[in-house]
């Protein structure tokens, strides 16, 4: 049983497709939090400045 364990423990047989897919959650989770925290301040700078358009 311990053999068995040990063996599995060393196989790196499809640990790549692992990595792989938690770098895209890792990038994916990444973008929305830019997104969300970007979206604040492209509203705001959009605004004042159809604000200065609007009032000149």
């Amino acid at each position: 049983m311990t053999e068995t364990i040990r063996a599995l423990w060393h196989d790196e047989d499809g640990v790549t497709t692992v990595e792989y897919a938690l770098m895209l959650v890792v990038l994916v989770v990444g973008a929305a939090a830019v997104w969300v925290a970007l979206r604040g301040a492209m509203t705001s700078g959009v605004n004042a400045a159809s604000a200065e358009l609007t009032s000149s």
